[in-house]
């Protein structure tokens, strides 16, 4: 065992623990989730402090040797290594404090066995001396937690993308076939299933342009910021070239937070890139609910769209089959919903000059992200590709559809028309046979005006 000293006390450590006091500490305080925290803010984290690194290296505030060591260190860490040496869970009080401290830890032990030394030698390299120089947790969470978004957000980008062309594909190879439009789940006139797959990927095209319009926020950090924005402790060449080097060890392209005080204290921009991911949720999942309506029965329902069948329905009911890619797309959607409110929550929390509360920010907006595109994936492969159409029951309903007499109001006025919708439910018949006999247009007049075909163009 090895002994670390805080402003606390003492703590004994397994002797080649990567991780020190600080984090040890961390883990006692916060058995919260029970998760640790992103794999991809602990890159994130690292590559923070490797650019760091560089820099200090640069001006001459590190030696050749501790800045290689810390970037070699750093580098382990990047490629995914040593994960298991990040104790803290992902909801952790003090802003961030605990990651950034079990982030220099880690890095410091590692670099300090580059240097021939053993774990918890700290005068070879310093967790907060060195592998901290000229940083806060307030610039170097914020920054990571960016970083992080805009990543997972590039990935729901193009799970989105992928969804577009998908249900592009399906409206031309729908376009032919005819439906029945609904409106409050009533039938409406005429249209092709097409349009329906279409309008679906409008909807997508347009959180796509939202959410990469929205992203832009998230390259845009605080680091030089340090504890509150003054930038104090910070050296002048570090200040100018930290943001820098941390774009081109990201490979994202990131600029100076315009305020640094503002960009501190605070989050609105997690919020706003929240949002933006929730709003597109929700359109999904009415896509979602569509296709479960348009599946519904198969004898009893609406039954036109077939959708491939991936598993038993019942443990009690031999052969049913259920909707079970589009009611998870749905409950990835109320997952994303909730995990906005609380971003939301927690964003208007901050008080003063920082804001405490983005552990628990990053912990949900992270999987608000993740959770959508991993749905988005699953649907597209395992649902959307093999829907096909049942056009026996839309060739009936269109046929039997009353709302198709609308094409015959500037023709005959609303009032003949519904007189010759009350005689064909009455009688039975359709509202073609009906109309021949009471509305007093020639017979090929009626049937150009009622041609379901034309009804489905604007300009019918």
């Amino acid at each position: 065992m090895r002994k670390e000293t805080d402003g606390l006390g003492e703590r004994l450590l397994p002797e080649d623990a990567l991780y020190g006091i600080h984090s040890l500490r961390a883990r006692e305080n916060f058995p919260i989730t029970l998760r640790r925290m992103d794999g991809e803010f602990i890159q994130n984290i690292a590559r923070i402090k490797k650019a760091a690194a560089l820099v200090n290296g640069g001006s001459g505030d590190l030696t050749n040797a501790q800045t290689l060591a810390i970037v070699e260190a750093c580098d382990e860490v990047i490629r995914g290594e040593h994960l298991d040496a990040f104790l803290v869970d992902m909801m952790q009080g003090g802003a961030g404090t605990s990651a950034n401290m079990n982030a220099n830890e880690v890095i410091a032990n590692l670099a300090i066995l580059r240097l021939g030394g053993k774990c918890g030698e700290y005068a070879l390299i310093h967790p907060i001396d060195h592998v901290n120089m000229y940083q806060s947790t307030n610039d170097v969470i914020p920054s990571a937690g960016r970083l992080t978004v805009y990543q997972k957000c590039m990935r729901l980008l193009g799970a989105l993308t992928t969804l577009e062309q998908a249900l592009r594909e399906k409206a031309e190879v729908f376009d032919g076939i005819l439906k029945v439009g609904r409106t409050q789940l009533q039938d409406a006139v005429p249209m092709r299933v097409g349009q329906t797959f279409g309008a679906y990927a409008a909807m997508v095209r347009r959180s796509i342009g939202q959410i990469r319009k929205d992203l832009e926020t998230m390259q845009h950090i605080n680091l030089g910021a340090t504890a509150i924005g003054t930038g104090i402790n910070a050296s002048r060449y570090y200040f100018d070239h930290i943001v820098a080097a941390a774009a081109l060890e990201s490979g994202i392209e990131l600029y100076r937070s315009e305020d640094l005080f503002d960009g501190t204290q605070n989050a609105d921009d997690f919020a706003t890139v929240s949002s933006a991911v929730k709003v597109c949720a929700i359109k999904l999942s009415k896509m979602a609910s569509d296709l479960r309506l348009l599946s519904s029965g198969p004898n009893s329902g609406f039954c036109e769209l077939h959708l491939p069948a991936r598993q038993s329905g019942s443990s009690i009911m031999p052969g049913k089959v259920n909707p079970v890619l589009p009611e998870a797309l749905n409950q990835a959607a109320f997952l994303a919903v909730g995990h906005d409110l609380t971003v939301t929550q927690a964003v208007e929390a901050g008080q003063l000059e920082l804001n405490a509360f983005l552990p628990v920010v990053f912990f949900q907006l992270f999987e608000e992200i993740d959770v959508l595109t991993n749905a988005i994936h699953a649907f597209i492969a395992n649902c959307l590709t093999g829907i096909t159409v049942n056009t026996n029951k839309c060739e009936k309903d269109v046929e039997m559809c009353y709302s198709i007499v609308t094409a015959l109001n500037p023709a005959i006025g609303y009032d003949k028309s519904t007189e010759i919708v009350k005689t064909a439910q009455r009688t039975g018949r359709t509202i073609l046979e009906t109309a021949r006999e009471l509305s007093g247009l020639p017979d090929d007049r009626l049937q150009e005006l009622m041609d379901p075909s034309r009804l489905t163009l604007p300009t019918a």
